[in-house]
């Protein structure tokens, strides 16, 4: 039985290769070569679909942002806007590939610790009107701005990034609500208070919300209940002091999902009940507007499980009394997350995919670095050179943060759905890592 951790359509074949999307990933290696990241179109389709019904069904004004830093481009961008799903967007290129592929301005937030002027050019040229305010410095930036770039709507809509110092119980990397932090401005120290009286003083901002994510990867849901309970006292003092009115509520994303079987995916439907009824349970406690937009930024939690990454094994080297290395032609070039802060995956040998593993090796990928190490223990049948390996839920944050260490091209990226494969991203070459170059 094949692992959970595959995309919905992986299966084996006959000849015992692993099939995803009704495509052999031997023949897909063959052809496009590695290291190689498929996406599985029916997962992506299937995992927005859940999110959208989890929390639709549950609330009636709501909006699902996908968080487009997990990973985007441009074929993402097409099926995330025919299917519904707005976008949380953090640079100018992220906005020109939402235009380019149709999304209402409406549906689109922009975020960031430090937005530059051409990012904030770029999304008032576009339309796009809601900001999430992270700083308070941005806000005499972004009026200056909206009053010079004409565009049919002149106020923008602004949303107060909250830092309600409360511990997601993650890695400190992924730790982004606590009072030490880059993001956010501070309840306690009254810098976001600060910041809702500063966007009043201008004509063209209208403060219409609140927005918190205490971090990636989190799994506490009473962390993320603390962290509500936190914010709605937050617009409810705000009331009382200067009559605000909370009208969008943006909860922020982050939620966990399994990348090895000793973990659990947070569950949508679970999740989703629990924190509407959280919600409006809070809202009426505090008289507050229950008929408010409600928004959430899953970003991993949409793409993860649909992402494959494939690797050719280079060599096999054993160490005697220590442990037996084996060597990928990819690595940290394309997947830093284990060596930036811990993550940890599951490896499977997908030309024989049904093997039981016999063996513990490490996995190691091909930089010049002894970091560069993507699992200490991988169970795996007796491997040989040539043999392809497949570590599942390479879905977000891996191309994203994908460099050209040693001078290394990226990889080549293929997205299957129904038998037929389709190269949407093709393979770096020298020229293209060197064209920048004067």
């Amino acid at each position: 039985m094949l692992s959970a951790l595959f995309p919905l359509t992986a299966r084996p074949t006959e000849s015992n290769h692993l099939e995803l999307g009704g495509c052999d990933v031997v023949a897909l290696a063959e052809k496009f070569g590695t290291p190689l990241y498929i996406f599985d179109e029916a997962t992506i389709r299937a995992q927005a679909a859940r999110a959208l019904n989890a929390f639709r069904s549950r609330w009636n004004d709501v909006v699902v942002l996908y968080a487009t830093k997990a990973y985007f481009a441009p074929f993402l961008a097409r099926l995330y806007h025919e299917l519904g799903v707005g976008l949380d967007v953090t640079s100018e290129a992220e906005i020109v590939i939402a235009k380019h592929a149709g999304f209402d301005s409406e549906k689109i937030y922009v975020h960031g610790n430090n937005k530059t002027p051409e990012e904030i050019r770029a999304a008032l040229h576009s339309n796009i009107r809601h900001f999430v305010v992270d700083n308070l410095d941005e806000i005499s930036n972004l009026s200056e701005l909206a009053s010079v770039v004409r565009r049919p709507s002149p106020v923008v809509h602004c949303l107060i990034r909250l830092s309600p110092n409360i511990d997601a119980h993650t890695h400190r990397y992924m730790t982004t609500g606590v009072a030490d932090s880059k993001f956010g401005l501070g309840i306690s120290d009254g810098m976001a208070e600060r910041a809702a009286r500063e966007i009043s003083q201008h004509k063209n901002l209208q403060l219409v919300g609140l927005h918190f994510h205490i971090g990636s990867q989190v799994f506490d849901t009473d962390a993320l209940r603390e962290a509500l309970h936190a914010v709605l006292d937050v617009a409810a003092d705000w009331k009382a002091k200067f009559n605000f009115e909370l009208s969008e509520l943006n909860i922020g994303g982050g939620w966990g999902v399994a990348y090895n079987e000793m973990h659990s995916t947070l569950e949508m439907d679970a999740f989703a009940e629990n924190t509407t009824r959280a919600l409006r349970e809070g809202l009426r406690a505090r008289d507050l507007n229950e008929h408010l937009k409600l928004i959430v930024e899953p970003g991993r939690g949409l793409i993860a499980r649909a992402g494959v990454a494939m690797y050719r094994v280079g060599s096999v080297k054993e160490i005697p009394d220590v442990r037996t290395y084996i060597a990928i032609d990819g690595g940290m070039g394309d997947n830093v997350r284990p060596a930036l802060y811990g993550a940890q995956y599951a490896a499977f040998l997908v030309n024989r995919i049904n093997e039981n593993a016999t063996r513990e090796y490490a996995i190691a990928g091909r930089y010049c670095e002894q970091g560069d190490v993507l699992l200490e223990r991988a169970h795996l049948p007796e491997t040989r050179v040539g043999d392809l390996l497949a570590i599942p839920v390479a879905g977000a944050y891996q191309l994203p943060m994908a460099s050209n260490y040693n001078l290394i091209p990226r990889p080549a990226v293929v997205l299957v759905n129904d038998g037929n494969a389709r190269l949407v991203r093709r393979r770096e070459t020298i020229q293209d890592m060197l064209a920048c170059d004067v």
